[in-house]
């Protein structure tokens, strides 16, 4: 089978990261074929094929297409090379007709000047029917359920006559019966000679639909199988399951030189050599619940699969809460939720005893809310404003004297606040001067200085090295032990297992299983035989 894509010795190193988001990959795709690209979140997939679709360079390494060297600058400089990707996120205008959306920027012209709507919704048509989508190119995107969504998204980069298609999640947001009918679409592409990359988490879709998985772990490729030679539990295990390297860790500072993901929190007498050492410095969980959650709902319109389908649970003072998933499983709703960001279609939250269901982020600042969220520059920073602005900006009002802001005060608070967090740098300097992990930190002092009943962390320490992310556990572990609830929402295993009480799975947005965390009852079990458990029920496998 002819060889239509090779990537050779690609990596990847952000600035300000200790560890290679990609390192030294070489995978290739055959014409015709395709492959799933699988592993836990932050393995490195996205990134390898953002590199390969143009929209982050890679820092070594080369890509290949029909045999020659190929420059990829941009998705622009992709689609001329016959390579398209359709995002999680859908890219679409809900008020525009599907043709519209599909020939955005390279729309058929009359007399040069005007849309040719006829031309534009009879070519577009034509790709429909020679696929066999079930979509029509003159409904408006705003009236298609998400399946029909994501066909349009395909057509937009059928259109522009690509070979090779990048679905990054295609299936997270869609019912059975809608993942169906697109399965039927791509093995019609494939027939056709197209290639396609799958990214997926899905182990039932990864056997049902390719015809080779390639397994990446902490941003290598670890595997390349034909997929008819694996079953799924090996599959699993391929992803979920420790490296030598690892199984054979040492304890003390050495024993946690390997990875981010297998690093613990400093303890009172130094580092524990693994998370059966914690206990023993913890206080016992209240039975006062903080806060709950009771059958929450949460969903899209047009979409028939619930993003959270009643969700019901509780956190405690004093109790680490972790939720653990892989994409596209309701994490991330979870966290807008929390954060009053998205409004409930059903169900209800209460803090304490107050119904807080209703309250959008402002108003649950008020009541006491400290969230760090996943993306800490995004949503938890203003990078071109002052440190001291960052961190008073939730509380003005405590710094202001007759309607002014008095800066003197505000900056001699955030001073206080460096010096007692260790930030290196000052409180005039803009927050973008300073490094990841110290504008996380800085995040982190704001928000715990204003924590009340509970804290949210998500992705706490994603980018961070080694030493910014033992302080933040070191931070979580005192929340803890002061009697605060703390919840936390991770993709990392290794992370979740060290830090949390209590164990929740989420998968396609239901809760799939709670437990204590084993590793922190006096018994305690093996860390490698926990998280391959905890992963299979992360992907579906095990259900019981």
């Amino acid at each position: 089978m002819e060889t239509i894509l090779e990537m050779r010795r690609i990596s990847k190193v952000y600035p300000g990261r200790s560890s290679a988001a990609n390192r030294e990959v070489s995978l290739d795709l055959r014409r015709g074929e395709i492959l799933c690209l699988a592993g836990e979140n932050g393995a490195g997939k996205s990134t390898l094929m953002k590199i390969l679709y143009g929209l982050t360079p890679a820092t070594e390494g080369e890509i290949r297409i029909r045999g020659k060297a190929a420059v990829i600058h941009s998705p622009l400089d992709a689609n001329r090379l016959g390579i398209g990707m359709v995002h999680q996120h859908f890219m679409l205008f809900s008020e525009f007709t599907v043709a519209q959306n599909v020939v955005m920027g390279i729309e058929p012209k009359k007399f040069k000047i005007f849309l040719d709507t006829a031309k534009s919704n009879a070519l577009v048509q034509k790709v429909i029917d020679d696929h066999h989508f079930s979509i029509e190119a003159g409904k408006i995107v705003g009236s298609l359920t998400v399946g029909e969504m994501q066909q349009v998204e395909i057509v937009k980069m059928l259109y522009r006559n690509v070979d090779i298609l990048i679905l990054d999640e295609p299936t997270a947001v869609l019912t059975d019966r809608e993942t169906e009918s697109l399965f039927k679409s791509f093995r019609i592409l494939a027939e056709t000679g197209k290639s396609l990359i799958l990214i997926t988490h899905k182990l039932n879709e990864i056997k049902e639909i390719s015809d080779r998985v390639a397994v990446m772990r902490k941003g290598e490729l670890t595997a390349v199988r034909d997929t008819a030679d694996l079953d799924e539990r090996e599959i699993s295990g391929l992803m979920y399951r420790r490296s030598e390297a690892s199984a054979g860790a040492q304890t003390g500072r050495a024993g946690m030189e390997h990875s981010a993901g297998e690093r613990m929190f400093p303890c009172a007498g130094g580092f524990p050599a693994s998370p059966r050492e914690v206990p023993s410095k913890r206080k016992p969980v209240s039975d006062r619940t903080v806060l709950s959650f009771q059958n929450v709902t949460v969903r899209r319109r047009n979409q028939e699969r619930p993003l959270l389908n009643r969700i019901s649970f509780s956190v405690h003072e004093g109790e680490i809460l972790a939720f653990a998933g892989v994409g596209g499983n309701g994490l991330g709703v979870l966290e807008a939720v929390l954060g009053g960001f998205l409004p409930l279609n059903s169900g209800r939250i209460r803090c304490r005893e107050e119904d807080i269901s209703r309250c959008n982020s402002e108003k649950l600042r008020r009541r006491g809310l400290a969230y760090v969220p996943s993306d800490r520059i995004a949503y938890g920073s203003a990078e071109s404003a002052p440190v001291w602005e960052n961190i008073i900006i939730n509380r003005r009002r405590e710094f202001s004297e007759w309607g002014f802001l008095n800066r003197k005060k505000s900056e001699a608070f955030a001073a206080e606040l460096l010096d007692r967090y260790a930030i290196a740098g000052n409180s005039s300097m803009p927050l973008a001067f300073l490094s990841g992990g110290n504008i996380q930190k800085t995040v982190l002092a704001r928000e715990i200085e204003q924590h009340n009943d509970y804290i949210v962390f998500c992705e706490p320490t994603r980018g961070l090295d080694v030493s910014s992310s033992l302080y933040v556990y070191s931070q979580m572990e005192s929340l803890r032990n002061s009697g605060t609830a703390v919840i936390l929402i991770s993709s990392n295993l290794d992370e979740i297992l060290a830090l949390a009480d209590r164990i929740i799975v989420l998968y396609r947005g239901s809760i799939a299983a709670e437990r204590e965390n084993p590793l922190h009852s006096p018994a305690g079990e093996e860390t490698g035989n926990i998280k391959e458990e905890i992963g299979e029920r992360m992907l579906g496998l095990k259900k019981t």
